[in-house]
């Protein structure tokens, strides 16, 4: 009573909000969009009773999601028209200002028009209101669809029944099987005897021969004529990449199955089979494409040596693994079988205990034995291979979680099903395996996809380890997700569903962004990008060199263009996505303060890029000096400029040093410059002399300009020289160091035919008071003449000269003074006292 009164007052409440809202809007709609909205009406209150009621099945509230699903997705479409007649419409009465107040008066023409305008943006609204009202009804029936059917999944999964180890069920077991394999055998032998089923083969008997004998040529010839057509293949190139091997194995595949598909379609056409057996039948080409693909997945793991962690490719354990992979594939084709005969004969819960054990029991012990055989096989790996990559390393960690996982949750198995948890058991036991096989899949697929590139792009078998496999395979781990979440249990309406949601993105205030906008916005930016591109590289080429602007100012230019270009790039993307980003106006206000604080160094340096690209201080091309730092301006960015040193190495130097430091331009504006080479000559030598053959070497040299002349100064006296420099303007500076060593060449030539000379550094050493240096040299030798003093005497070996230096003339030995001597000297010449007698 309670639940209908509920219905009532949900019906009583969608119809008042047809008539309060919809009615304006449905008088403007035809017959057509009157009958669908009725009939929305009668699919949401039928499906309310179903969902307040609770007693429909699974297949039923799926259908009913389906239904629900599609009115919404219509709706989600409605409530998004006219949105720029909307917008057009408030920009009008915008226009014509805020309405007038009480006791306030507005011309009759104006206030007609506001009114006019005002009922078309009603008339327009209230079509969008019912939309919108009508799919936030439909996404909230399908929410409680999907938390029922996901409720009543999550209590099977939990639902414990018998133990399939109590012998008690085992002979009912045995009793069901065989009776339903009568069943079919009854059905069959029905059929046969059947007048109308003899009529039939007798019509058909040639097409039945036909369909019967392609379907056999197919089974057993399939793999040779899969072999032949490689070859065939192979003479359009590509021989040694795995290409075509690859092509083949997957003929090897498809022809039996179509060969199978050929062959069960006779049996139907025959007409031979009951009810029971077609059912069987139909699953028979989905058995034959499990034990067929896992029978290719062996083979191309070990043809190709794909070494993974999740099926081990080892030499000696070849022909076990394979073997354990076509077990798999037997045991999940007796599993659906079980579960059909299951289904169409209505076995107790108990024989189906009894059923599925051995089969879960022998999938756990291949589950472990594969795990045996790969941890022997990493072990080996980890003793051989060296240091791996960071995206490898993470990808074989992913990979290991993934390992660890599926054989866990195998040997769990055997144990959930034991205690009675049948549906446990079998929902983490066949998607484990599956799961195996997929992953191993992608490996295969992936290796192919490689060998397709380097076979393309003629890179060979390079093309494995190239940047595009890497893409390759995250986009193939990508699409594999969808599929490995239906193996575990997903269900199609809850992909759909999230499907659904991704495209409708997320709300950011006023503004929705969603895939659609996104994928727009960077189509057209990109476009707008190129176009950037395009016009820069024009201009940089074609039509700035032909002007008379220098190559900073046409550096300057297309800079200036490009950013202006994609700026013009982001607005028109950003306006063409439809996204409204005046709502982030606030936000962005709000970080512009902590983005200006951690930031502002780098904002520094991009409004010095600004500077330097206007105001063009520097150059690209200029010779500057910056912070001890000299070379070429080869590039100027926004932030950044970057120098080449006379050692050709780059220095990046920030924008704000040259902003706020001192910059020396060595050619700006132009490359004029002067060189300065200084000269020394020694005393003696005839001044004017030397400033006429300067002068000579200077105006000699082609890179210095006659006017202004170059000039020779006699800079003064030296302490070993007469110093003289040539001073003259070069046609480019840039040339300087140069010209300074071809004159420092011809200035050596011609010195040396005047016989002028050029002076090194010399000094005279005069040693005050020398008498004291002979005392010392008297002291050091008398311990030489003195008797030895006995045993246990020292004496001090530093005292004792050398032979060498007791040998040598007085005048030419060493001298060394007393140190306090000297001592007491200094002492006294820094008083001011010359003879060191104490007066000054």
């Amino acid at each position: 009573m309670i639940a209908l009164m509920r219905g009532f007052v949900k019906c009583l409440a969608g119809l008042v909000l047809l008539i309060s809202l919809a009615f304006p809007a449905l008088a403007q709609l035809d017959a057509r969009a009157k009958s669908y909205y009725e009939d929305w009406l009668r699919t949401a209150n039928r499906a309310e009773n179903v969902i307040d009621a609770s007693r429909a099945s699974n297949l039923a509230l799926e259908q009913l999601r389906s239904e629900l699903a599609d009115f919404r997705q219509t709706f989600q479409v409605k409530r998004g028209e006219n949105g720029e007649r909307i917008q057009t419409l408030q920009g009008q009465l915008d226009a014509l200002g805020a309405a007038p107040g009480e006791g306030e008066e507005e011309p009759e023409d104006i206030a007609q028009l506001r009114a006019a305008l005002t009922q078309q943006l009603n008339q327009l609204k209230v079509p969008r209101i019912v939309a919108e009202e009508a799919y936030s009804r439909a996404d909230g029936l399908i929410n409680e669809v999907d938390k029922i059917v996901r409720e009543r999944l999550t209590k099977r999964l939990f639902e414990r029944g018998t133990s399939p180890l109590n012998p008690e069920h085992w002979p009912g077991a045995l009793r069901d099987l065989v009776h339903a394999s009568r069943a079919v055998g009854n059905e069959t032998l029905s059929q046969l005897r059947n007048d109308t089923t003899s009529e039939r083969i007798s019509g058909d008997l040639v097409g039945l021969i036909a369909v019967l004998l392609i379907g056999l040529l197919l089974i057993t010839r399939g793999r040779s004529w899969a072999h032949r057509a490689g070859d065939y293949l192979r003479r359009y190139g590509a021989r040694g990449t795995g290409v075509w091997t690859f092509v083949v194995s997957l003929l090897q595949v498809l022809l039996p199955l179509i060969g199978v598909i050929f062959l069960a379609a006779a049996v139907d056409l025959s007409g031979i089979l009951g009810v029971r057996g077609s059912i069987i039948l139909d699953s028979v080409p989905a058995w034959a494409f499990i034990i067929l693909s896992f029978h290719w997945l062996g083979e191309q793991l070990y043809a190709n040596q794909i070494e993974n962690d999740l099926l081990p490719v080892q030499e000696g354990n070849q022909a076990e693994t394979r073997f354990l992979i076509d077990m798999m594939a037997v045991i999940l084709v007796l599993q659906d079988a079980f579960a059909t005969i299951e289904r169409i004969q209505n076995i107790p819960e108990s024989s189906a205990a009894v059923y599925a054990f051995p089969l879960i029991t022998c999938a756990a012990l291949i589950l472990l034995r594969l795990h045996r055989i790969g941890a022997k096989q990493r072990q080996a790996q980890s003793d051989e291979d060296g240091e791996e990559g960071a995206i490898a390393a993470g990808a074989n960690r992913i990979i290991a979680v993934v390992r660890r996982s599926i054989y866990l949750l195998g040997f769990a198995g055997p144990v959930l099903a034991a205690i009675g948890y049948l549906n446990a058991a079998e929902s983490v036991i066949y998607p484990s395996m599956l799961t195996l096989a997929v992953l191993a899949g992608l490996f295969v697929l992936h290796r192919f996809l490689g060998d397709l590139y380097g076979f393309v792009s003629g890179k060979g078998m390079a093309a494995r380890d190239s940047l595009f496999a890497a893409l390759i395979g995250f986009a193939l781990a990508l699409l594999a997700l969808p599929l490995l979440a239906l193996i575990w249990g997903a269900r199609v309406a809850d992909l759909t569903e999230l499907w659904s949601n991704f495209l409708e993105g997320f709300q950011v205030g006023d503004t929705r962004i969603s895939p659609t906008a996104f994928i727009t916005f960077v189509a057209i930016f990109a476009v707008g990008y190129g176009l950037t591109r395009l016009v820069q590289g024009s201009l940089r080429n074609a039509l700035l060199p032909k002007t008379r602007i220098d190559v900073g100012g046409q550096n300057a230019i297309a800079s200036g263009m490009g950013y202006v270009g994609i700026f013009l790039a982001a607005l028109v993307a950003v306006s063409m996505a439809g996204l409204d980003l005046s709502s982030l106006a606030i936000v962005a206000g709000a970080l512009s303060v902590g983005i200006g604080f951690g930031l502002q160094t780098i904002v520094s340096n991009f409004v010095s890029g600004i500077i330097l690209l206007v105001e063009r201080p520097v150059s690209k091309g200029d010779w500057i000096e910056v912070g001890g730092l000299m070379g070429y301006v080869r590039d100027i960015s926004v932030r950044s400029t970057r120098i080449e040193t006379f050692d050709r190495t780059d220095v990046i130097v920030p924008n704000s040093d040259l902003i706020t430091g001192t910059v020396t331009n060595y050619t700006r504006g132009n490359t004029v410059g002067r060189v300065i080479v200084p000269v020394g000559v020694s005393y003696g030598t005839d001044p004017r002399k030397v400033e006429a053959i300067l002068m000579e070497v200077a105006k000699a040299h082609p890179m210095v300009l006659m006017n202004p002349p170059p000039s020779v100064v006699f800079q003064g006296f030296g302490a070993d020289s007469l110093n003289f420099e040539i001073r003259a303007i070069l046609r480019d500076v840039n040339w300087v160091l140069s010209v300074k060593s071809d004159m420092n060449y011809d200035i050596a030539r011609r010195f040396d035919e005047a016989g002028i000379e050029i002076p090194f550094a010399q000094r005279d050493i005069w040693i005050r008071n020398p008498e004291a240096l002979a005392g010392a040299a008297a002291a050091a030798a008398a311990p030489e003449a003195a008797p030895d003093s006995g045993p246990g005497s020292v004496q001090d070996s530093a005292a004792r000269p050398s032979p060498a230096a007791a040998a040598a003339p007085a005048s030419k030995r060493p001298e060394t003074p007393d140190l306090e001597d000297l001592s007491n000297r200094d002492d006294a010449a820094d008083s001011g006292d010359e003879d060191g007698d104490g007066d000054r």
